[in-house]
């Protein structure tokens, strides 16, 4: 039975939350067929990448220099589609109510992963930057 637009607008929701947190665990989550997917893209990626390799060389010899314009175009474009996923779009973070109405979060700086109680997630590198930063400023010059 398929999933109805809501279950699946809250399942990738539920993924891309997923990501956010634990990308390491998320990662090793992968499907076959995504997995399949990405080895695919890659591999059409370095083929027009290498294609575009050929014509550049074939527009040294031919002395042409708009075949070779198109040669680097080609191996650009085939470098980027082979390291990009086909999923670009970041994760939006958002809670779902008791209705199944959606409420998406924006993204802020690292004022959100803080919790009032103090139990939050460690700080990354940034924040204790920032910390030290603003404790150095307090205590003055010396």
């Amino acid at each position: 039975m398929p999933l109805s637009e809501h279950e699946q607008r809250v399942l990738e929701q539920m993924e891309q939350a997923l990501y956010a947190e634990d990308p390491r665990f998320a990662t090793s989550l992968v499907g076959k067929s995504e997995a399949r997917a990405r080895r695919r893209r890659a591999a059409l990626g370095l083929v027009i990448a290498l294609v575009g390799l050929g014509m550049v060389v074939l527009a040294v010899t031919m002395h042409q220099i708009w075949v070779g314009g198109l040669g680097f175009a080609a191996m650009v474009f085939g470098g980027v589609w082979a390291m990009t996923s086909p999923r670009t779009k970041g994760a939006t973070l958002g809670t779902v109510d008791a209705q199944g109405n959606v409420t998406l979060h924006a993204k802020s700086g690292g004022a959100s992963r803080k919790q009032a109680s103090g139990k939050g997630p460690k700080p990354g590198l940034m924040d204790r930057f920032e910390e030290r930063w603003d404790k150095r400023r307090e205590e003055g010059p010396f």
